[in-house]
């Protein structure tokens, strides 16, 4: 009988380990690669299949990012808005979504503000902001929470070029862009704020790598969140970290810009504006 719970014993912990990697595996699998979209592609949803996981567990979702003040308001419904480049829009052409995207463009952000109408939210300086990832509803910012548009930036430092793996949830509309180029785009919401449907193999150059998030939003949840693997979160830094504003944010993130402390800025933007 001893032999037998032993057996019995032993046949339980084999299926529970089976069924954990089991997890893990699908937890990892990574069903969009070969990125990043062709220009004919921006506007495209994925192809493949939805994963629908379930990523309330992990524990590196973003809460903090460095963007506009405020959002995009009265955008006309995400389906309207999701072609128009916002930032474009706002700065009269010295920005644009994918530049913004690069660390040249992100410098800009120090003496180029958006100016969208009042009909749209009004003009917007830059800031960090934090929200909470199991809040549906963090996307409005203080402000309307239907008919939206939020922009969202990070800052990852790699010690060294590398893959990593990149899951968004968000509701509805998402866009995001690496160094200049768009990774991913989906019209569909995800079914909940910590719920992933597309895991996106990217690629992150040696140094400073700039995140552009972007989420339209028409009604009901709004919610735009993003974790990378663990293995990624285990070895970069990313940043806004401790920052609470535009200047504590450039100050920390400057040695993955390549730029002086905000405080020794003068000469450098100078520069940078000549150019």
């Amino acid at each position: 009988m001893k032999k037998f719970y032993q057996f019995t014993l032993a046949i339980a912990i084999m299926f529970a380990l089976l069924v954990s990697l089991s997890h893990l595996a699908v937890a990892q699998k990574v069903n969009i690669k070969g990125g990043p979209l062709k220009e004919k592609d921006w506007l495209t949803n994925p192809a493949e299949a939805a994963l629908n996981e379930d990523h309330s567990d992990n524990k590196n979702w973003i809460t903090k990012y460095y963007g506009p003040d405020g959002n995009y308001e009265n955008n006309g419904g995400f389906a309207a808005s999701a072609p128009k480049d916002l930032i474009d829009e706002g700065t009269k052409g010295k920005l644009t979504q994918e530049s913004l995207s690069t660390i040249e463009g992100l410098k800009l952000t120090l003496t180029v503000d958006v100016g969208w109408d009042k009909g749209h939210g009004g003009p917007r300086g830059w800031e960090v902001f934090e929200i909470d990832p199991a809040d549906s509803h963090h996307m409005n910012r203080g402000g309307p929470g239907d008919s939206i548009d939020t922009y969202g930036i990070i800052v990852i430092k790699a010690d060294q070029a590398m893959k990593a793996v990149m899951s968004p949830a968000h509701d509805d509309h998402a866009q995001i862009w690496i160094n200049g180029e768009k990774w991913y785009n989906n019209s569909l919401w995800t079914g909940a704020a910590l719920q992933v449907d597309y895991n996106i193999e990217v690629d992150l150059q040696k140094g400073g790598n700039v995140v552009l998030y972007r989420c339209g939003e028409s009604g009901g949840d709004a919610y735009m969140n993003l974790h990378f693997d663990d293995k990624t979160h285990e070895t970069v830094d990313i940043y806004p970290d401790k920052a609470k504003d535009q200047k504590s944010f450039f100050d920390e993130a400057a040695g993955a810009l390549a730029v002086d402390p905000v405080g020794k800025l003068a000469t450098t933007w100078g520069d940078i504006k000549r150019k």
